[in-house]
């Protein structure tokens, strides 16, 4: 724009503010505006702007530098964007945040539209480029920008970016707000070249550690998959505080879709929220019980249709990999969670490093960040969070060929169509099969073993039954209770396991237990199903009998 052009605009009625935006260079890195964010809004938009609250709060303290870290697809990137427009003095967000929680919050107006913000994807520097230039392309890219905005500030050249910074921040008074989004991007696909890792690690140290950041940002925001990588006892970048897939903080109701706002959704679009809530639901981040995968949501609503989304995030391989480890008990534990069971983790002593696993919490732990698996911290324990990635896992499981439990999910349509026939020979030969061929999975004499193997083969049911294992029915537990979904037209199953008895025995302690009268609140038609295996023949017998009132 001319300088006759400026002062037209201005003499015309152009707000201060606005004219002074308007002189301000934007770039690729620094001052980019906000024309992500009025995209994001042009779209349907679930409100996550109390984020916002949350981070200024931050601002000007000890606790001015955050890492979020989510697995793909939970609204990072949409985070990042909404958070660089809220802050970038170059533009005028206002409007776009007007309507929105954020607007009724006390900081909303100290801080809107007040910083020059650095804004960095990761990614962008690691495509179509030797991973020793990374970093050195990440400086010039920055440093290039910066000059561009602050041209009356020399550049020495071969500084370090952070020594620029502190002569802008000298000669203009302005304090940055930097935002990286995909901060792990470099040393997830550089893994195996750790000396890559480290200089970029290094860089991210000079930049946030040394006592000049105190002066240069404002306040600093990163996201990832993976929290910082530890080096032997603490992290490489601990005046970071990090709030993970494990250690939420205050950040977790904010990346991922809550209950409240799926069922909104669900209502505006006329679709089922308790199908909704089968496919995505299922993980527990901090103190939110329920959190739904945000994207793979979205995608439902707008197509009308719950199926998988998360297809193709690039990490399906990686998750393959990891449950064909070799670690004691892994395979156990995976197929224990297929089975609808979780399993003990404790996800400290894991560096953050995907190429650096050394056991089976190692793998759980990564899953977790992967999302793949949920992570309930009150009792750490793992599992399988919802029918979407339930499905990937089984897709992972079969990838790696194991045999067994391939078998018995191929088989488990056939299964199910048996016992609902009352073919209790079939049923039995064919759990019979299953528990002897997994054998060397499981203590083949432990009834948890044939409990698993049972849910195991009764996978394909899920389809049209909530799968429980042990319901508690006020006189005992029923091994396993198979009720129909709404809208299902089939009868419900009560399975009872009995060792060295009789499958005839274990109908008599399902009645005599009253688990019948128990179940018929959720249902109506019922089969009764008792499996007993001899411990020492290996046989397996089964019974079926239709419950009538």
């Amino acid at each position: 724009m001319s300088v006759c052009g400026i002062f037209l605009n201005f003499a015309d009625g152009m707000p201060l503010v606005a004219f002074i935006k308007s002189i301000i260079t934007m770039g690729l890195y620094i001052n980019k505006g906000n024309e992500g964010f009025r995209q994001i809004r042009n779209s349907e938009y679930v409100d996550k702007s109390g984020l916002i609250a949350v981070v200024n709060s931050t601002l000007f303290t000890r606790r001015k530098m955050s890492c979020v870290t989510r697995s793909r697809r939970f609204g990072k990137s949409m985070a990042a964007e909404m958070l660089c427009a809220y802050y970038d003095h170059s533009c005028d967000s206002r409007a776009l945040f007007a309507d929105l929680e954020i607007a009724a919050h006390p900081s909303f107006e100290e801080h809107l539209n007040k910083y020059p913000v650095i804004y960095v994807d990761m990614t962008a520097f690691t495509s179509g480029v030797e991973g020793r230039d990374v970093v050195t392309g990440i400086q010039r890219a920055l440093i290039a920008d910066i000059c561009a905005a602050y041209p009356e500030v020399p550049y020495t050249e071969g500084e370090h970016l952070m020594v620029y910074l502190q002569r802008v921040v000298h000669a203009t008074g302005d304090r940055f707000v930097m935002i990286i989004d995909e901060w792990d991007a470099v040393i997830r696909i550089f893994e195996d070249q750790p000396a890559v890792k480290d200089s970029f690690v290094d860089l991210l140290r000079r930049m946030f550690k040394d006592v000049a950041a105190v002066d240069v940002f404002a306040g600093v925001y990163m996201t990832g998959i993976l929290p910082i990588k530890k080096y032997k006892t603490e992290s490489a970048l601990n005046n970071f505080i990090e709030y993970s897939m494990v250690e939420p903080g205050p950040m977790g109701r904010f990346f991922g879709f809550t209950s409240e706002e799926v069922r909104t959704l669900a209502q505006e679009h006329g679709m089922d929220y308790d199908e909704l809530a089968r496919w995505y639901d299922g993980y527990q981040i901090g103190d939110e019980p329920s959190i739904f995968n945000p994207n793979s949501v979205m995608q439902a609503v707008s197509r009308h249709r719950c199926r998988s989304y998360w297809t193709g995030t690039g990490s399906f391989e990686a998750m393959t990999n990891y449950i064909n480890m070799n670690f004691d008990g892994l395979r156990d534990g995976i197929v224990e969670m297929l089975a609808g069971g979780r399993e003990k983790v404790d996800p400290t002593r894991f560096q953050n490093d995907m190429s650096i696993v050394k056991n089976r919490d190692d793998v759980y732990t990564v899953l977790i960040h992967l999302g793949y698996l949920g992570y309930d911290w009150r009792r750490d324990e793992c599992y399988i969070p919802n029918k979407e990635v339930g499905g990937e896992m089984v897709n992972a499981v079969k990838e790696n060929r194991w045999e067994f439990v391939a078998k018995a999910l191929d088989q488990s349509e056939k299964l199910l169509n048996a016992t609902l026939r009352g073919d209790a020979d079939y049923v039995a030969a064919h759990l019979e099969a299953l528990h002897s061929e997994n054998a060397s999975m499981f203590k083949y004499n432990d009834e948890n073993a044939l409990s698993c193997v049972i849910s195991i083969a009764y996978y394909y049911a899920r389809n049209d039954y909530h799968m429980l294992r042990e319901l508690p029915t006020g006189k005992g537990y029923a091994d396993i209770v198979l009720l129909p979904r709404k809208n299902v037209a089939k009868p419900a199953l009560v399975v009872e396991l009995k060792k060295d008895c009789t499958a005839r025995a274990a109908i008599d302690q399902i009645k005599a237990r009253c688990y019948p009268q128990q179940v018929e609140q959720y249902t109506g038609e019922m089969l009764l199903v008792g499996i007993n295996y001899d411990s020492h023949s290996k046989q397996h017998t089964c019974h079926i009998e239709r419950w009538i009132k």
